[in-house]
């Protein structure tokens, strides 16, 4: 059976994914998908490695790492306890898992604005959200690859390249930003080989078990 719901430990990836309740949209505009990503940065940037997204009008996929240390003094979404910190390999003991946390917050956040902006109330995404543990890095490509080709797999496009909500163009910007590109461009050993990966639209057969809809 498999667990959706692991504890996130430190130094571990993580595929994260959620999607509205009853499978109600998430997004409704440009302005959304943008609102969205800045508040994840906020919430969450000071917790979480991020390597590729995709937000999709009713769910969206994540592939993150948490971060070795975290000094909750130093965090600009200031929501845990004070001189809070965890290092490589723990496992969190306390009433509330930190990330879980820090996702709840961001969930909330953003429910709250776009409850506003469609005048609805209650809850917007489902509870709790799903992640699996990727404990090898032979996956990493093909569920990069795998979490891009979302647009096009589920028909919102003809080609998931030319998707804008994605992190698939954004790997390839030398600009620098938070998104850990150099890092996903070796895992395919270069940026070449990167765009070659994807274009071929590899077999997905042996991360099925990483894959969550």
């Amino acid at each position: 059976m498999i667990d959706y719901y692991p504890q996130m430990e430190s130094g571990k990836f993580y595929h994260v994914f959620n999607r509205g309740n009853n499978h109600e949209n998430l997004f409704y505009n440009s302005g959304n998908y943008e609102y969205f990503l800045r508040r994840y940065d906020h919430y969450l940037s000071d917790f979480l490695d991020t390597y590729a997204f995709c937000l999709m009008p009713n769910h969206f996929h994540l592939l993150v790492r948490v971060k070795d240390i975290v000094d909750s003094e130093k965090s600009s979404a200031g929501h845990m306890e004070k001189g809070f910190t965890f290092s490589k390999g723990e496992t969190f003991k306390e009433r509330e898992n930190p990330i879980s946390k820090q996702f709840r917050l961001f969930f909330t956040s953003y429910a709250m604005s776009l409850n506003k902006q469609l005048k609805r109330n209650g809850s917007l995404f489902q509870k709790p959200f799903k992640r699996l543990f990727v404990g090898s890095s032979d996956y990493f490509a093909n569920l990069v690859f795998y979490i891009h080709a979302n647009p096009q797999t589920h028909g919102i496009c003809d080609d998931f390249r030319q998707y804008p909500w994605s992190s698939y163009q954004r790997i390839l910007i030398t600009k620098p930003s938070k998104l850990h590109k150099e890092e996903v461009t070796k895992w395919f050993s270069g940026k070449e080989n990167y765009l070659a990966y994807h274009a071929a639209m590899p077999d997905l057969t042996e991360i099925r078990h990483l894959m969550i809809e």
